[in-house]
């Protein structure tokens, strides 16, 4: 053979070996990919695996598939007509769907009221935060429970009261930890806030007696209702339909629809989100009270209190037919309330988050007095003791809102507190407790606002002794008044010489013997107000001469007294 053909028997060679090469890497999807050799990539829909010396495209099967005989679909997908050595560091392929699955768990990370899980051994027991859930694990929930679970990918399932879920597959992709789930249906409902399944290509379903519905990432809920199998998207898309169709419909973000016995109900639009009533924003009292502002189209409403500005840790729900939800139990602290309007059909709608603050503590004493009405020279304001409290912060003002504040003590340590310059007319107060907390002095929210009208103290007209054989008492009074008069010989009125009910501010009686005496009258008004005594009156009725008909002797004008 000539020089000049063996070179260009040799040439060729060569340039047929380059050119499978570049066939193998120029001709697939990985041949921009670059990685160490015998590392491997996620690389959706496929992982990318960087071939050693001596790869073949058997061997590779064999590792990472668990099949030899996958090596035909690896050289399909990246076109490699046969299996040869493959050169060192070159890209390969491998589809998602051949790699073996291994299992995956569901952690608990947020838990309320009484909620239960059963094994595959069928083992029940009590759910806690923290447990970890395996797959054929089914989880119930009461009716004042709720559970979030969240999966290796930070996927989220949360489970609502009144129902039951079985975990009927908790897997993940080998190599990649492509997620791999099916949650299936048995009653109530399931949330289900799945992550981008873009990037790793897993799977999420959420299956039910009649339905399936199948998610590439995306935010929807799941239930079990009277009409039937009820889906809800809240973001992204989900392919919904029966179990022997299951991608018969796409719902979009915002959309629901219905499945049961008789058909596939058509996509329809969800209720919009509903608003509170103003006032959430800071509950004062252990007993959280919000209000839903009434929707036209709403058959219920939900209510769920969380940690999370997400609304993933929900503590607390409920459904309610009209428009107030009252939930007791929680600490002081930040919370945010979730709200969902139910349609006819029982479709859930779009949800609003609402942020608010507790702060009931320390609780306020309940308010004593005054109340509605005051008569007497000075104020009493008066309250009941409050456990734990170590003084009480009371504001007296002129209007309900608290704008003119004219007494403002704090830190009174008894339960009780006299002011004595405030002048007539109505007013409004309040008291609050003082604790001690986390080594400060802590006020709690005040009690609820008390009004009253401080009016002039019931009055007892002057009293003297004239020495005529009767004695005239009179008073100031109002219109409609009853009265009470007390006369005494001692200034306690331990020993009562008079005590009588009139309907008139006088009276007109015999003249007592000689002696001190002591008077006052309290006055019942028209409305049922007893007021206070008035200031005690101080008379002395003097010893006198009279005539034989018992009438006194006038002497210069005066009545005659004995010289002694």
């Amino acid at each position: 053979m000539s020089l000049a053909l063996s070179s260009r028997l040799s040439l060729g060679f060569f340039s047929a070996s380059i050119a499978l090469f570049l066939s193998v890497c120029a001709n697939t999807e990985a041949a921009k990919i670059s990685g160490e050799p015998g590392s491997i990539s996620n690389t959706p829909p496929d992982m990318t695996y960087f071939a050693l010396d001596g790869d073949t495209l058997s061997s590779i099967a064999k590792r990472y598939t668990d099949n030899a005989s996958n090596a035909t679909l690896l050289g399909k997908r990246n076109k490699i007509a046969n299996d040869r050595a493959i050169p060192i560091g070159s890209a390969i392929l491998i589809p998602l769907e051949l790699l073996p699955e291994e299992a995956s768990q569901a952690k608990v990370v947020a838990l309320a009221g009484q909620v239960s899980s059963k094994n595959k051994n069928g083992t029940e027991a009590p759910l806690a935060l923290g447990d970890v859930l395996s797959e054929s694990s089914v989880i119930t929930t009461s009716k004042n429970g709720f559970l979030s679970l969240a999966l290796p990918d930070e996927s989220r399932i949360s489970i609502p009261s009144n129902s039951q879920v079985l975990l009927a597959k908790l897997r993940m992709a080998k190599y990649t930890k492509s997620p791999r789930t099916e949650v299936r249906l048995q009653q109530g409902r399931v949330e289900s806030r799945v992550s981008t399944l873009v990037s790793n290509k897993g799977r999420f379903e959420v299956t039910s007696p009649l339905a399936i519905a199948g998610v590439r990432g995306t935010h929807f809920r799941v239930g079990i209702n009277d009409n039937g199998i009820a889906s809800e998207v809240l973001s992204g898309a989900v392919a919904v339909g029966k179990t022997e169709k299951p991608n018969a419909l796409l719902l979009a973000s915002g959309q629901g629809n219905i499945i049961n016995q008789t058909g596939l109900g058509k996509a329809v639009a969800l209720l919009p989100a509903p608003t509170l009533e103003n006032g959430y924003q800071l509950q004062e009292k252990p007993t959280v009270q919000l209000a839903v502002s009434k929707m036209e189209m709403a058959h219920g409403y939900r209510m769920q209190i969380a940690t999370d500005a997400q609304a993933q840790n929900i503590i607390a729900e409920g459904r309610v037919v009209d428009t107030a939800y009252k939930v007791d139990g929680l600490m002081d602290g930040n919370y945010f309330s979730r709200v969902t309007a139910f349609d006819a059909a029982g479709l859930e709608g779009l949800p609003n988050i609402f942020p608010f603050t507790l702060k009931a503590r320390p609780e306020p004493p309940f308010t004593v007095a005054p109340k509605a009405k005051l008569r007497a020279e000075t104020v009493n304001f008066s309250w009941t003791e409050a456990s734990d409290a170590l003084g009480y912060h009371l504001q007296v003002a002129s209007d309900a809102e608290f704008k003119q504040i004219l007494i403002d003590q704090s830190e009174i340590k008894a339960s009780q507190y006299t002011a004595s310059t405030l002048k007539h007319g109505s007013y409004f107060w309040r008291i609050a407790s003082l604790a001690q907390k986390n080594g400060k002095l802590d006020q709690g929210p005040y009690s609820d606002t008390q009004t009253f009208s401080y009016m002039p103290a019931q009055a007892m007209n002057a009293v003297t002794d004239t020495g005529a054989n009767a004695l005239s008492l009179n008073w100031p009074s109002e219109p409609g008044q009853n009265f009470l008069l007390e006369i005494a010989s001692d200034a306690s009125f331990s020993v009562l010489y008079l005590s009588q009910q009139l309907s008139q501010p006088e009276i007109s009686i015999p003249r007592p013997p000689s002696g001190l005496y002591f008077i006052r009258v309290k006055a019942t008004d028209a409305d049922g107000y007893v007021g206070a005594f008035s200031a005690t009156q101080k008379v002395e009725i003097f010893t006198r001469w009279v005539s034989g008909n018992g009438e006194p002797i006038d002497i210069g004008g005066a009545v005659a007294r004995p010289n002694f």
